[in-house]
């Protein structure tokens, strides 16, 4: 493997990554999302993630593959990018096999990486508002959809990493968030105590 812009976050080979949804929602908790900028690289720890499974409603491809989606049917560890609301960028891992439209979003990140950039990006000193979020993380990582499809697993400008932190915290789980269907599934993970996951209080428990 070549040279990675950062020896501190080492990408993640995707035979580390599970081949299932919910498995990779809870095992990317700890693990770490790094972006390569022509400033420098930022990175921040996993905190908070959704699963999106097949024949779920709340999902883009519950109706199946469109020009839009394509990037969930791709095989486990690829980014799918997409605009939500004509406001923020969502960032999701893909998660199953070839053809397989599934995925896990990324909803918050502890910072541990280039932060003085990230509050640029962010127009905030405010460390606790930098990646509490899924738009906020895409904004403080300069994540667009000119990074839709791309392997996270392979050295590149936005990969999926592993520093040796991985595992130090416990797992809460709880109904996901801002959707309507399938609202009631368990289907949302945090690490618990860890001031940097989104959400209400009520959920964080």
């Amino acid at each position: 493997m070549e040279p990675h812009p950062t020896g501190a976050v080492r990408p993640l080979p995707r035979d580390a990554l599970p081949c299932a949804t919910v498995e990779l929602a809870r095992f990317l908790l700890g693990r770490m999302v790094a972006r390569a900028l022509p400033d420098g690289v930022v990175s921040g720890r996993i905190v908070e993630t959704e699963a999106y499974l097949t024949g779920d409603a709340a999902s883009h491809a519950f109706r199946g593959m469109t020009a839009r989606n394509r990037s969930m049917f791709r095989t486990r560890g690829h980014a799918y990018v997409y605009l939500a609301y004509g406001a923020s960028f969502m960032l999701n891992v893909s998660s199953e096999g070839e053809g397989v439209g599934e995925a896990v979003l990324i909803r918050a990140l502890e910072p541990v990486g280039g932060v003085v950039l990230m509050q640029r990006h962010r127009g905030t000193a405010k460390l606790r508002d930098l990646t509490r979020g899924p738009g906020r993380l895409a904004q403080a990582l300069r994540i667009d959809r000119a990074l839709d499809g791309l392997d996270l697993c392979a050295a590149g400008p936005l990969w999926l990493g592993d520093d040796g932190g991985a595992g130090a915290g416990e797992i809460g789980i709880s109904t996901r968030i801002g959707i309507t269907r399938d609202a009631e599934r368990p289907l949302r993970f945090f690490l618990r105590g860890n001031p940097f996951v989104s959400g209400p209080a009520a959920l964080n428990r």
